[in-house]
């Protein structure tokens, strides 16, 4: 089975699922039935029935049974004669009326050879009108379904008030799709799946080599870009018609599906959230970007955007982060709706823990990031800030000040707190920004998105903020060093690792120099591990669970003869011995490993269970770094150097060491200022440089007015 799909998750809740079927998919092109399709057909509900589906069928296909059995009996009973008169259109009502019996007498046959047992309801538009026969027919459906009974519907057209069948579009209901749309709403049905002889719904006619299967309909998106082809050849109304029914349905809180009838275990695949066929949701908009635009077309209309936002003054860009706070607040309900559906998401997914708790946005949270935005606006205007002032000649002065990057690409892991955070810091700093979250949270990410660019002005244009969806566009946007001025990874040092061996595009991060850690942890635990300098607890922060750098270290105290013990995370997590005590010290070839969420936890551990002897972190974050040194209350604190240094006889040669990695011109945690850089305004009055014949420099600094 291929892997479900992310917008098809809702899939699992699903437990009573309305089958449509098309003419189409019943007969074959010469009006015969289609045995083929429906035994298929029927051995798949068969499997659903056994996996405690509730199955309900809406048929077509009674009118071409019928038409195809009249015209054979019109063709015995006719003589020579006969035939070479004009042959008049058989009647649609008298199709329905002997084709019904058949089409029916066949499904019972299937259903019986596969012990199923299946009823038929044959129902008109006008029936709908009482408020009685609505309540009665939803008893009986109950019943049926209870009793493990497939009821079969199928518009009685033998007695309907319409002139024909195929021609009459008034009334309640007007065909089997708008039947299967109006039957899912009556009984609260899971799912509508109506079954076509194409794939979905596309973009055009399919037979067009240029249209496109559209896998999710968002009517603002696609209804104008749709063309449809004929309607289909035997039914009434063809994709059209499912479209509408499909949109009515939806739109009333039922999933709809528009899939292959034609395709192998096409029913089966779709309730396993394969992303076949075309998905209609109410909530399809939060799930779709709202427009397809190549990797390219993302960046420079950000680009564009962003340099429209800098045209603004400080005031303009002060109330588009007012209005963002503003937005943020009165959707809250919405975004925790699409959150609480990303945390379910990844709890059933078997997601770790901590992963789920950087998900999760606690009650308040969205409070709190309204706050921030509203402190961010209130600041000083970081844009067209004068840094230096110098004058270069008289009367001729050079002027450095702030200005935006350009555009900014952020890829960020789980925590969709950070997406508000780094769009208002953009908004901010005059910046075009592209996201990429993770895919966990996905419905989090798109509401936020959604609810942020929504808060711009028309003057700015929503794709100053553009949102990456996929994997893909992820690689092809880390091509573009001509459009995008920066990279920031937020996440794991794996990722940011990752991320720099992919791009030519400056990035902003640290990975974790993993060669300094072994090297610093093997000193500080073997070189003499009686010592009261020596290490006794590791605390590792929780991305490096998985790294392999973690695992070197590990392996590495292993092989030199330590015996590792694990606090209560890296107990579970490592699967090694309990640790008895964070207190105890060991003073011989034995150590205690636990994990941290951050530097913060990392220190509140040290002063829980610490001896307040010697304590020191390994880092390339210089700013966690001196977090730790100034917050830890201990006799000695080292950074990126052996607890063994804690000597009285090493002391006078310094003990610590610095270690950094490359970066450009901001470190650690990015505020306004480093989304900022500088560009240079010189004011003259004429000169000229004429081989500096006539220049005299002074190069003298000016106060910065």
């Amino acid at each position: 089975m291929a892997t479900a799909d992310r917008t098809r998750s809702f899939m699992k809740d699903v437990k009573r699922v309305i089958i449509k079927v098309g003419t189409a998919v019943v007969t074959r092109h010469d009006g015969r039935l289609a045995l083929g399709r429906l035994g298929s057909l029927c051995e798949q509900v068969k499997e659903l029935n056994t996996l405690e589906y509730e199955v309900i069928m809406v048929t077509s296909g009674a009118v071409g049974v019928g038409r195809q059995r009249l015209k054979y009996r019109k063709l015995v009973n006719s003589s020579f004669a006969d035939l070479q008169k004009p042959q008049m259109e058989l009647d649609g009502k008298a199709c329905a009326a002997v084709g019904q019996s058949g089409l029916m007498a066949l499904y019972d046959m299937l259903f019986n050879q596969l012990d199923v047992s299946s009823s038929q309801l044959l129902v008109t538009d006008s029936d709908f009108e009482n408020p009685n026969f609505r309540e009665r027919l939803r008893e009986t459906v109950e019943s049926l379904l209870d009793l493990k009974v497939v009821p079969v519907f199928n518009e009685n057209d033998a007695i309907s008030t319409r002139k024909a069948p195929y021609e009459d579009s008034s009334g309640i209901f007007w065909d089997n799709d708008s039947l299967a749309g109006l039957l899912a709403i009556e009984l609260k049905a899971d799912l509508l799946v109506l079954l076509s002889d194409v794939d979905g719904l596309y973009s055009g006619p399919p037979s067009e080599p240029q249209s496109k299967i559209i896998h999710t309909y968002i009517k603002e998106k696609h209804h104008s870009e749709i063309t449809f082809g004929d309607k289909s050849r035997v039914g009434r109304g063809g994709m059209t018609a499912k479209v509408k029914a499909a949109f009515v349905a939806s739109n009333s809180g039922t999933p709809v599906v528009i899939t292959s009838g034609f395709a192998s275990q096409s029913i089966l695949r779709v309730l396993q959230g394969e992303k076949i066929g075309t998905l209609f949701h109410k909530d399809a908009s939060l799930w779709e970007p709202s427009k397809d635009v190549s990797a390219r077309e993302m960046a420079v209309a950000a680009r564009e955007c962003s340099r429209r936002l800098q045209n603004l003054s400080s005031d303009e860009r002060k109330k588009i982060l007012l209005d963002v706070a503003d937005a943020l607040e009165a959707n809250e309900d919405l975004i925790r709706a699409e959150n609480e559906a990303d945390v379910l998401a990844a709890q059933d997914a078997g997601y770790e823990k901590s992963l789920v708790a950087r998900l999760t946005l606690k009650p308040g949270k969205i409070a709190s990031l309204a706050k921030s935005i509203r402190t961010l606006a209130h600041m000083e205007d970081p844009i067209n800030q004068i840094l230096k002032r110098t004058e270069v000649a008289e009367n001729l002065v050079l002027e450095k000040t702030s200005c935006p990057l350009g555009v900014l690409l952020i890829v960020f892991e789980s925590r969709p707190d950070a997406l508000v955070q780094i769009a208002s810091l953009a908004i901010r700093s005059g910046n075009g920004l592209l996201l990429k979250g993770g895919k966990e949270a996905m419905r989090s990410n798109t509401i936020l998105h959604k609810v942020i660019t929504d808060a711009l002005p028309g003057s700015v244009g929503k794709r100053l903020i553009g949102l990456v969806t996929s994997r893909d566009e992820i690689a092809d946007l880390l091509k573009l060093d001509d459009v995008i001025d920066l990279v920031i990874p937020r996440g794991s040092n794996k990722l940011v690792s990752q991320i720099k061996a992919s791009t030519k595009i400056p990035v902003l991060g640290h990975a974790a120099d993993m060669d300094i850690a072994k090297r610093i942890v093997m000193d500080a635990k073997i070189d003499y591990p009686a010592a009261c300098n020596a290490m006794e607890t590791l605390l590792v922060h929780k991305d490096l669970i998985k790294s392999p750098g973690l695992d070197d270290i590990l392996i590495s105290l292993k092989t030199e003869g330590v015996s590792i013990y694990g606090g209560p995370v890296a107990h579970e997590v490592l699967s090694i011995p309990k640790a008895d005590s964070f207190h105890h010290e060991y003073s011989s070839m034995a150590c205690t490993v636990e994990f941290v969420d951050d530097v913060q936890s990392a220190i509140d551990h040290i002063h829980r269970y610490g001896s307040a002897h010697t304590d020191c972190i390994v880092t390339t974050d210089s700013k966690v770094a001196e977090t730790f040194l100034r917050q830890v209350d201990s006799a000695a604190v080292f950074h990126n150097a052996s607890t063994r240094f804690s000597d009285g006889a090493r002391f006078g040669l310094g003990a610590e060491v610095g270690i950094s990695t490359g970066r450009i011109h901001a470190r650690g945690p990015v505020g306004v200022e480093g989304l900022l850089t500088t560009r240079w305004i010189m004011r003259g009055s004429g000169q000229v440089v004429n081989g500096d014949k006539d220049v005299a420099y002074t190069h003298k600094n000016l106060p910065l007015q």
